[in-house]
């Protein structure tokens, strides 16, 4: 277990991130100055309403402060490749949905570390472990931001070959999220079970949030249907490897998972019972 967390776990989320560089170009961040209005409308859902749901949701179930920092965690995560997915099924444009993951990915290198500080100050109080930004923001650095502007790079100066291997490399990175998350839980699943009834029911109330308001708030904002499912999805669809990994790095020779990384690990499993209906109602009122 402690070979899952410590080494197959970053292994497999940078290739997660380089997958999303791939699919990434320029002029998706050009995208970002030419339609600002859809971005910036995902971003502020997912950088602001995500982690104010989660502290609003906690005070109405509250739990113990390590697993309250765990879902904090979780909350200041972005999207990953399994929302790019749901949103093409869903259809949803899939290009602002890439740039929201790519964008907030690399931005979260900045906050994540700064908000987990601020949330184990907030939850854990003076029983806290000492805790380094600096340590945190190069873990994310080089697990993240480097195979993301990696994959950036191959898209730029061999798109022939990226183009032939974005979609194997897509479906493969999928496919560890889903092997990571079951992997732990399936070596986990004492804590597991033990904290479902707890942990469940806000997990899934968060996710339904999530949806539901950035939805009718990218509507609101009269944004195109395919803009405000993808916003919707990059909301409600968190990258819970990312949330693990960041979890695990906070309790050193972190052996199986931990309070802090539960959340992340269980929301992979009970994010698509709320999400897939969703996903396939949306399919079918197009048009």
């Amino acid at each position: 277990m402690d070979i899952l967390l410590n080494v197959v776990l970053p292994l497999a989320l940078a290739f997660i991130m380089f997958s999303l560089g791939i699919g990434l170009t320029l002029a998706d961040f050009a995208r970002v100055v030419k339609l600002p209005k859809a971005f910036f409308a995902g971003a502020v859902m997912q950088v602001l309403l995500m982690p104010v749901t989660a502290f609003v949701l906690l005070l109405i179930f509250p739990l113990p402060p390590e697993l309250a920092v765990g879902v904090m965690i979780l909350s200041f995560c972005p999207g990953g490749v399994t929302s790019n997915m749901l949103t093409h099924i869903a259809g949803g444009s899939v290009a602002l949905s890439i740039t929201l993951t790519g964008v907030i990915s690399l931005l979260s290198v900045l906050t994540v570390p700064f908000l987990v500080v601020w949330a184990m100050g907030e939850f854990l109080g003076e029983g806290r472990e000492s805790v380094s930004v600096t340590s945190i923001a190069v873990a994310m650095f080089l697990i993240t931001t480097v195979p993301v502007a990696l994959g950036v790079v191959l898209r730029h100066f061999a798109s022939g070959f990226a183009d032939r291997i974005e979609k194997g490399c897509f479906r493969l990175a999928g496919f560890l999220f889903a092997i990571i998350v079951l992997a732990a839980l399936a070596a986990n699943w004492g804590p597991f079970i033990e904290n479902l009834p707890t942990l469940g029911p806000l997990l899934v109330v968060m996710n339904i949030v999530l949806l539901a308001i950035s939805f009718l708030v990218a509507k609101l904002l009269r944004l195109e249907r395919s803009d405000a499912i993808a916003i919707a999805l990059e909301a409600g669809l968190q990258n819970g490897t990312l949330g693990i990994t960041v979890g695990t790095l906070l309790v050193e020779a972190a052996s199986g998972l931990t309070p802090f990384t539960l959340p992340s690990a269980i929301y992979g499993i009970v994010m698509y019972v709320v999400t897939i209906p969703f996903v396939f109602w949306l399919r079918g009122r197009r048009g």
